[in-house]
């Protein structure tokens, strides 16, 4: 895991920089869930303050959330809440995925999310394929955006903590299917419980699944 960290790049301040001599309230967004067969999709949404000199420094730790472990993701999450000017997380549950559809359902979650923001951006950096194109507000779509903008970053391990701590008080009430071990992603344990008992309320019902090797 460390050596994959050092692999990718680390998110730095370089699209925001630019940004900020022309918008003052800079978003970054980042989804978490997304492929999951159970439980919501979370959109993480962070504003990072303008004046980025000591950002970088303080904020150090951040990375990609893929390339954290949950322990360091965790410790991360206070010093992102108190160095961002403002942060906020939209959900939308295994309902809405079945009956919108996956896309819309984690738009949904991304309007949640700019909607509990203090202070409304007025420009958004997502990472891609959360392209929010029926907000009229301007918008940057970054391939790999949580591995180069230090507000998708951000966004990326708020969105990542607050969903694996959901599974894991879902995992109390469905303990059978282990929510807390694999956080309702397709693993052989996970497809092996499905199979045996079914789905469970929090499942999306719409989501194929890869099938299960026989012994």
């Amino acid at each position: 895991m460390h050596g994959a960290a050092c692999m990718t790049p680390k998110p730095d301040l370089a699209y925001e920089g630019e940004l900020w001599k022309v918008y003052q309230f800079i978003a970054g967004m980042d989804e978490a869930g997304r492929g999951a067969l159970a439980g919501p999709v979370c959109v993480g949404a962070v504003i990072l303050p303008r004046d980025d000199s000591p950002l970088l420094q303080t904020l150090s730790g951040v990375h990609d959330s893929k390339q954290l472990t949950p322990r360091k993701r965790s410790q991360l999450v206070p010093q992102i809440k108190q160095t961002a000017l403002a942060w906020g997380i939209g959900l939308a549950p295994a309902e809405e995925i079945d009956s919108l559809g996956i896309v819309p359902a984690t738009r949904l979650a991304a309007s949640r999310a700019l909607e509990s923001l203090s202070q409304f951006p007025d420009y958004l950096l997502t990472d891609f394929r959360l392209e929010l194109p029926e907000l009229d507000i301007p918008q940057t779509a970054i391939v790999k955006g949580d591995q180069r903008s230090l507000s998708i970053a951000c966004a990326s391990i708020l969105a990542k903590t607050a969903r694996d701590e959901l599974m894991r008080e879902l995992d109390t009430q469905y303990p059978e299917y282990k929510f807390g071990r694999h956080k309702g992603y397709g693993t052989l344990v996970h497809r092996k419980q499905i199979e045996r008992l079914g789905h469970s309320p929090i499942h999306r019902k719409t989501f194929k699944l890869k099938e299960v090797p026989q012994a």
